[in-house]
C-alpha cells in the first residue's frame, strides 16, 4: 500500500513529524481531503492559488492546449509562450521590454540576477539584499535571502551578496519611531552599502516590495525611496513580485502602487501567475535592459521554461483576474480585512502588530507582551500555541498559516466575504483560547 508518510520526502518539515491529510480535490477557496472533510484556505497553500482551487478557465486552457500540443523546447516558438509575454509586458507597462520564462520563483529570482550582471557588464557584481527576506532555496537564492532558517548552510560572500537591514519598522533595526524614519533610513542604508561597495562593482539590488513569507511589509514610502537610491547610482532594481503580484497586494504588480516612482528594472514572478494551475515563473525586463542583451548570447537554458501548458494556463489566468474584477476585489476585501484585524488587535493581547492589507495580505503579529513586544517565540522558531493553532483551525475546517510568530493571511481572491469573515472570527476565538506563556 502506498504511503507519502513513508516514501515522501517533504520540504520544510522534520521528516518524522509530517503526517497531513491527503487532499483529494477543491473548488474555489475550499479543499477537501481523503475523508471529505472539507478546508477553508486561509493561505491559498503557499500563497500561491489565488484564482481558487480548480479555477475551471484555466483548467480548460490547459487541456485544450494538451489535446493541441504539451511541449516544443525554447529553441521553437509557441504561441501560448508569445500570448502570455504580451500580456504581462502591457499589464506592467514594459513596453519594448521581454521576458524570460522558468519553472518557478527561485529560479526566477536566480535568473533575475543573471541577467542583471549580464546586462550591466557586471559578471560578478555584488547584489544587495535584505535581512530576513526569501528568495528561493536554491544556493544562490539562499545567499541574496538571509533566511534565518536556511543562512547557515551558505556563505553569502562566496555567491557576491551582502545584505542590509529590513525595514521592519515595528521592530525597527535603525531605532526610529516613525513607519516613514525608519522607511527612509532602510532606504538610505541601500544606497550607503553600494556606496561603500563602489556602484560599478555593484549590479543589482534584489528586493520584495511588499508580501513576504518572512512577514515584514515595508512602509509606505520605502520602495519608492528604494528607487531613488538605485536609479542614483545607475544600480538595477530587481523586484522579487513572486508572492505580492496578481491582486496579492490589490495591484496587478504591488510596486505599481506607487506609480512610476516605484517601476523596477526588472520583476520576478511565479505563484499567481497560473494561480498555480501548472508551475510557471518569469523574470520581466525593462525595454533598457533588454536591448543590453539583444545581440548577446544569453547563456543559460531550462528544458521546461516557456511550456505551452503552463504558458496557456497563465494567459487563462490574467484573462480571469481581468474578466472577474479580481484586482479591485482583492483591494475592497482586503480593506475590510484590515479594518476586522484591527478590531480584533484590540480586543487580543497576544497581537501586537498587524500590518499589510491594501489586498488579501495581511500578517498578525504575536507578542507575550504589547508594551516590550516580546514576541511569543524568538524567530523563527514556532510557538507550541501556535501549533496548537493550527491544529483547532483544521478540525473547525479552517486551514491558517504560520511563520515564526506569525499568523499569515493570503485567502484566494475568490473567497466569498462571509467566508472571510467567520474565519478572522475564529481566528479571534482560538488565540484568545490558547495561553502564550
Amino acid at each position: 500500500m502506498f504511503s507519502e508518510r513513508r516514501d515522501v520526502l517533504h520540504s520544510w518539515c522534520v521528516q518524522a513529524e509530517w503526517n497531513a491529510p491527503t487532499v483529494t480535490g477543491g473548488a474555489g477557496a475550499f479543499f477537501w481531503d481523503e475523508r471529505g472533510r472539507r478546508y477553508l484556505d486561509m493561505s491559498s497553500l503557499a500563497e500561491c492559488v489565488t484564482l481558487g482551487h480548480q479555477h475551471p478557465a484555466v483548467v480548460g486552457a490547459i487541456r485544450d492546449q494538451a489535446e493541441r500540443l504539451c511541449f516544443v523546447t525554447a529553441a521553437w516558438g509557441a504561441e501560448p509562450r508569445a500570448r502570455l509575454a504580451e500580456r504581462l509586458l502591457d499589464k506592467s507597462g514594459f513596453a519594448g521590454g521581454r521576458v524570460f520564462f522558468t519553472l518557478g520563483g527561485a529560479d526566477a529570482n536566480e535568473h533575475a540576477v543573471k541577467i542583471a550582471r549580464q546586462a550591466s557588464g557586471k559578471p560578478r557584481g555584488w547584489v544587495v539584499g535584505r535581512d530576513r527576506s526569501y528568495h528561493g532555496a536554491t544556493y544562490a537564492t539562499m545567499a541574496f535571502s538571509r533566511d534565518a532558517r536556511t543562512q547557515h548552510l551558505v556563505d553569502p560572500a562566496e555567491w557576491r551578496a551582502v545584505h542590509v537591514p529590513a525595514p521592519y519598522a515595528y521592530r525597527c533595526p535603525f531605532g526610529s519611531g516613525s513607519d516613514d524614519e525608519c522607511a527612509e533610513r532602510a532606504a538610505r542604508c541601500v544606497g550607503a552599502t553600494i556606496g561603500e561597495r563602489g556602484a560599478d562593482a555593484v549590479a543589482a539590488v534584489l528586493m520584495e516590495p511588499n508580501a513576504g513569507t518572512n512577514g515584514i511589509v515595508p512602509p509606505e514610502r520605502y520602495w519608492p525611496l528604494l528607487r531613488e537610491e538605485t536609479r542614483r547610482r545607475g544600480v538595477l532594481l530587481i523586484a522579487d513580485e513572486v508572492m505580492s503580484a496578481f491582486g496579492r497586494c490589490g495591484e496587478w504588480f504591488a510596486w505599481q502602487r506607487h506609480g512610476e516612482a516605484g517601476r523596477p528594472d526588472i520583476m520576478t514572478l511565479a505563484k499567481g501567475l497560473t494561480g498555480a494551475h501548472v508551475p510557471l515563473g518569469a523574470v520581466v525586463l525593462s525595454r533598457d535592459v533588454a536591448s543590453r542583451l539583444e545581440n548577446e548570447m544569453l547563456p543559460t537554458g531550462l528544458t521546461y521554461c516557456g511550456h505551452p501548458l503552463g504558458c496557456a494556463a497563465g494567459v487563462a489566468a490574467l484573462q480571469a483576474y481581468e474578466d472577474e474584477g479580481l484586482i479591485e476585489r482583492s483591494r475592497v476585501l482586503g480593506g475590510g480585512m484590515r479594518a476586522m484585524l484591527r478590531d480584533v488587535q484590540e480586543r487580543v493581547p497576544a497581537i501586537g502588530d498587524v500590518r499589510g492589507g491594501h489586498g488579501l495580505f495581511a500578517v498578525v503579529e504575536l507578542v507575550k507582551d504589547r508594551t516590550t513586544r516580546e514576541p511569543v517565540a524568538p524567530w523563527p522558531q514556532v510557538h507550541p500555541s501556535l501549533r496548537t493553532f493550527l491544529e483547532r483551525g483544521r478540525e473547525a475546517g479552517v486551514s491558517f498559516a504560520v511563520q515564526g510568530n506569525l499568523v499569515i493571511l493570503a485567502p484566494p481572491l475568490v473567497i466569498g466575504e462571509a467566508d472571510l469573515m467567520d474565519a478572522l472570527g475564529l481566528m479571534e476565538r482560538l488565540l484568545t483560547e490558547l495561553s502564550w506563556p
